[in-house]
């Protein structure tokens, strides 16, 4: 049987449905995952962990959310913006060491918590040291300063004084992040060497004018970061402690 068009009319033959099923395919819109300052940032920080923070993009964020590049102005404003909301989401990742320990039990357990949270995130060290001193106190989120206002509660109840809790946290932060600094440093010349002068690259160094350095080949090649924080912070701890020898957990003896 022949069917007889219409001027205007569609002669493809269709299976029956398929006409309604393409009306209503085009008729329903993508679903879309709704974007949230906390989606973009947690984006962002994946983007940064995968392959540093030169990938940082407004651009590129933007294609891995699926969204334009303008959208992302309302959630970040700008860089700074940005960079500021990645450190502050991965501070707020920070386990602070609960009450029922000494001081330097708990200041110890602090580092330690920091060394694996930046071991976790090796591309954000730098915003962690250099971000937070861009900005006012007064200026910073709120989730930036929790860890700070846990560390000088924790040594005014053990009985320093604001003050003195204040000055030991810019020494204990420092030292910190040097330590992270260090350990996160790529320091194997030629890995497919065995001796650890050939390795770490130090047999260039002339013998007579660094003696010592290339004899800690053997030390150096055995890098434990654990090991040489614990050592670091004996240091410290000592240190802090000769301050106020009669500081206990539950304040000053008396």
């Amino acid at each position: 049987m022949t069917t007889k068009s219409t001027p205007g009319s569609d002669t493809t033959a269709r299976p029956s449905g398929q006409a309604d099923r393409s009306t209503d395919d085009a008729a329903a819109p993508t679903e879309r995952v709704p974007l949230t300052r906390q989606r973009v940032l947690a984006t962002a920080l994946r983007l940064v962990d995968a392959e540093g923070l030169d990938a940082l993009t407004r651009r590129r964020l933007a294609r891995e959310l699926g969204r334009d590049v303008m959208t992302l102005y309302r959630y970040a404003p700008d860089q700074a913006a940005l960079l500021d909301g990645i450190v502050e989401l991965v501070l707020d990742e920070l386990e602070l060491p609960d009450e029922g320990q000494d001081w330097q039990t708990r200041l110890r357990r602090s580092a330690h918590n920091f060394r694996r949270l930046a071991l976790a995130h090796p591309h954000v060290v730098n915003l962690l040291l250099t971000r937070p001193v861009a900005t006012a106190f007064g200026l910073r989120p709120p989730a930036t300063l929790r860890p700070l206002e846990h560390f000088l509660e924790l040594l005014t109840t053990a009985g320093f004084s604001a003050v003195e809790a204040m000055r030991i946290h810019r020494a204990f932060v420092g030292f910190l992040y040097g330590h992270l600094l260090a350990e996160l440093q790529d320091t194997v010349v030629n890995p497919d060497e065995t001796e650890d002068l050939l390795r770490l690259g130090l047999h260039q160094l002339p013998p007579r004018q660094f003696p010592i350095l290339r004899s800690l080949a053997p030390d150096l090649a055995d890098y434990d970061g654990v090991r040489e924080l614990d050592f670091g912070l004996d240091l410290l701890l000592a240190g802090i402690t000769a301050i106020h020898p009669d500081s206990t957990s539950e304040g000053k003896a008396g």
